[in-house]
């Protein structure tokens, strides 16, 4: 009977001992290569956390490995995914709120964007993020811009007539309104669909630009500059009763590393904007900032198109694009 006993023991601690390793153990996916700033974001958590030594690991899982691109928030809302670093407006389909988080001319700037960060309007997306188990860890926006086949695009004009592939519904609905004929694609198809003639102009963000050489390819190079129209939200998010479900000493380690995250993100989104207009210049595209005139006219464009198209299929829509646009 003892030794049945003993032998109870040891399966109960040797049970509750996988339990505790599981428990201590929060699972991260995102798309990207681990050469990425988006994983560098995640790395620096998982390492802050590492190092203050509160038994709990961040596993990263980059390159898609864990879960599709696009359908990563339904398990961090219902539990199976712990964290992601992930853009937001993928959830569009779900929370059509979301969608603002990539609206041309809704953010100016870097600057801009940290603003947007810490105001109302942030606030109430991340209300309706924690309605569906969902919490923000670090914030973060990266920028884009335009690429012309023959010519410079900095103003609406510059479109009218040209064969254009948008990142996203909004920047279609917006470029459509500027006369452009819209071809839907992938990023990483820019560059055949530029060499064949199908696209005579592109919108991307700087680091997809890069990436997929498309410099090779162009006459000029718009980059984020003072101004820039491509705006995407892509933070690092964790399920909030997870979060909860830790102890004091584990929450502020991870609440520490998302800190410095969140400054390294914003630092680095800016050297990557002036990193690939030089990368553009250095293979002998122009490169054509946008003025104020040139980003309000694009915005007027978009009240009429992308922000009003917004409105019509949003409950509540215009209350929360008025917050947004509010912030100056």
């Amino acid at each position: 009977m003892t030794m049945k006993f003993t032998a109870t023991l040891a399966a109960t601690a040797l049970l509750a001992g996988t339990w505790a390793a599981e428990a201590a153990e929060l699972r991260l996916s995102h798309q990207w290569s681990t050469s990425d700033v988006r994983h560098k974001v995640a790395e620096i958590v998982a390492n802050e956390v590492a190092a203050a030594d509160v038994d709990l690991e961040i596993k990263i899982f980059p390159s898609k490995s864990l879960f599709k691109p696009r359908e990563q928030y339904k398990p961090l809302s219902r539990g199976q995914l712990d964290m992601t670093v992930f853009p937001l407006s993928y959830a569009g389909g779900q929370r059509p709120e979301f969608n603002l988080t990539l609206m041309p001319g809704l953010v100016k700037n870097h600057d801009h964007a940290a603003r947007l960060n810490e105001s109302d309007f942030m606030g109430k997306l991340e209300e309706l993020m924690a309605e569906d188990d969902v919490k923000v860890l670090v914030h973060g926006y990266l920028a884009g811009g335009f690429v012309g086949k023959d010519g410079c695009i900095t103003s609406p004009e510059d479109v009218k007539g040209q064969q254009t592939r948008a990142a996203g519904k909004a920047f279609e609905q917006m470029l459509a309104g500027a006369g452009a004929s819209i071809a839907s694609m992938a990023s990483s198809e820019i560059y055949n669909a530029m060499q064949t003639g199908v696209l005579t102009a592109a919108n991307t963000s700087s680091s997809s630009f890069v990436s997929y050489r498309i410099y090779e390819q162009v006459a000029c190079y718009t980059p984020a500059s003072d101004f820039a129209l491509w705006f995407m939200y892509q933070p690092l998010l964790m399920n909030k009763s997870a979060f909860e479900g830790l102890t004091e000493e584990q929450q502020a380690a991870i609440m520490a590393g998302a800190e410095k995250a969140e400054a390294f993100y914003l630092e680095e989104a800016k050297k990557q904007d002036a990193a690939s207009a030089k990368i553009f210049a250095d293979n002998g595209v122009e490169i054509a900032n946008m003025t104020l005139e040139e980003f309000d006219a694009w915005r007027a464009l978009a009240q009429e198109t992308s922000y009003k198209a917004f409105v019509e299929e949003t409950p509540g829509g215009q209350e929360l694009l008025d917050m947004a646009l509010s912030v100056e």
